[in-house]
């Protein structure tokens, strides 16, 4: 950090520069004058010392020409889809394509076996993008720390964290196991969610996981631009700065020392997903087993779109290369297109953010990072006023904020895997109000009730509704622990031919048995 300065003017620039340190802070000004950023120094007189340091610290830290450069492909390299009409769309190839709607038991038996094995063998971590606030949920704390009501009023952040315990012990019984079977979970956070995530697990006692193999690391953050590419400030001495988007994660990884985490525990295989999925299967071994079976060096979960124009994301091909293509992007008739030997639609392979990396996958992309897209979103930003220097709330859009998406690597890969998973058994996102009746709390815990309900019925058992079980939508409150069960497993030895009574909360197999008659 370059120490404050104290007084001399600098006759080249206008700005006072320090005895000490005038050099450092000349050449500084400069730079940024050269990138057609030097208003970011308008008020550097007006600063205390104190001020002075945090603004030049701050500048010195950032890449002011890589900035310029993410603009201008930002701004001149739009969605392919959107303006080239050169840009064609082609549905998944076969050969790397697969669902568990259409597999044999025994097959998909076989992805968990293999997923398993490597899981046994410490090969698996998981990497959780946690980054983002439950602003929309009426919370100000971290999405994972919200409770969905369900009868144990757990947090998302435990929900997740007994599905790893649970698939260590199921690992732990493969035959040639290691003795000790770790999954590490490496949680990325924004820079505002980190403190209070890290709070969050120390208070839950990491949820009886162990802290040694729990790593916290902050994506990473991109200034906020005017429309023609001027950095804003949010004071005047303070850029104004946003996360860089779930695609952050991938220099995040490099930059914080995870990859060299990774390395030292001789990771292979990584399983990435959003926390505010309450049905995720963390490091699920089927996943991890079907895209160890193709050799993937990347892969993707997907769920089947339930309509034509359902507002999602599609993995499918174009112009030759893998790609999340925006619901927006499609046209009608290609939306509307089936495949003519079973009748589905040809593009229906909705994205949910659930994918499968090698190591040596993520160590390759900081060779093509360049080459990535940067998505603009346009927000009101509050800002400096550059010639006032007075503090504005704009009442209208202002400014972009420049993010990256997790998906955007998708051309880049060589061998990817594509796997279809039943949505109703994996996929329920929170991301609305309580009350709004679409991927909402409530439906969260629904979800994950009925999904309990199906496990101990399949499992030969008798859900008995009592009178004093307020349900809702009809479900019966009968919710299973993670360390219970982790996909249905274990359980008919126990329930099978057997009735339980709603409503119930089952922490461990013991209770279980406590609880059928």
């Amino acid at each position: 950090m370059i120490a404050a300065p104290t007084a001399s003017l600098n006759v080249n620039t206008g700005v006072n520069t320090s005895n000490s340190n005038s050099d450092d802070v000349r050449q500084l000004i400069e730079r940024y004058q050269a990138a057609g950023q030097g208003h970011l120094f308008n008020f550097y007189d007006d600063l205390n010392d104190d001020e002075k340091a945090k603004l030049v610290s701050q500048l010195e830290a950032l890449n002011v020409e890589r900035v310029n450069r993410i603009h201008q492909k930002a701004t001149t390299c739009p969605s392919p889809m959107l303006n080239n009409q050169s840009a064609t769309l082609a549905p998944l190839p076969e050969e790397c394509f697969d669902s568990v709607l259409e597999a044999s038991k025994d097959k998909t038996q076989e992805w968990r076996t293999v997923g398993l094995n490597q899981i046994s063998q410490n090969k698996v971590a998981v990497i959780l993008l946690a980054g983002g606030q439950g602003t929309r949920l009426g919370s100000s704390a971290p999405k994972g720390c919200y409770d969905i009501n369900l009868p144990s009023n757990k947090s998302l952040f435990q929900i997740q964290a007994e599905r790893i315990f649970k698939l260590q012990q199921l690992a732990q019984q493969q035959p040639g196991a290691v003795a000790n079977v770790i999954i590490p979970w490496y949680v990325m956070t924004s820079g505002p969610t980190r403190p209070a995530t890290v709070a969050f697990f120390q208070e839950n006692n990491y949820f009886g996981l162990s802290s040694d193999n729990i790593v916290f690391f902050e994506q990473g953050t991109l200034p906020c631009l005017t429309f023609d590419g001027k950095i804003m400030m949010e004071s005047k001495s303070q850029v104004a700065v946003a996360p860089d988007g779930n695609g952050g994660v991938y220099a995040a990884l490099r930059g914080t020392g995870v990859l060299a985490n990774m390395a030292e525990r001789k990771i292979e295989y990584l399983h990435a997903y959003c926390v505010d999925n309450c049905l995720v299967r963390v490091a699920d071994p089927v996943f991890i087993g079907y895209c160890v079976s193709k050799n993937a060096d990347c892969g993707a979960k997907v769920v089947r779109k339930n309509t034509p124009d359902e507002p999602v994301g599609v993995v499918c091909l174009r112009n030759a290369a893998f790609n999340v293509v925006e619901y927006s992007e499609i046209d009608e008739d290609v939306a509307h297109a089936t495949n003519p030997k079973n009748g589905q639609l040809l593009y229906s392979a909705a994205n949910i953010v659930n994918h499968f990396y090698t190591t040596d996958f993520l160590n390759k992309v900081e060779s093509f990072e360049g080459d990535l897209e940067y998505h603009i979103a346009r927000k009101k930003i509050k800002t400096v006023d550059m010639q006032t220097g007075d503090v504005i709330a704009p009442k209208q859009v202002n400014g972009m904020k420049l993010e990256m998406f997790v998906f955007d690597v998708f051309p880049f890969t060589e061998r990817m895997a594509v796997f279809e998973v039943d949505r109703r058994e994996e996929f329920s996102p929170l991301k609305n109000a309580p009350g709004t009746g679409v991927d909402c709390p409530e439906t969260s815990r629904r979800d994950i009730l009925q999904q309990n309900v199906r496990f101990f019925e399949a499992a030969g058992g008798k859900v008995v509704v009592g009178e004093d079980d307020i349900q809702a939508e009809g479900t019966p409150t009968l919710e299973l622990s993670p360390l219970v069960t982790y996909s249905g497993e274990g359980l008919a030895e126990i329930v099978a031919g057997k009735s339980i009574k709603t409503p119930v909360r089952v922490h461990s197999l013991e209770e279980l048995k406590r609880a059928v008659f």
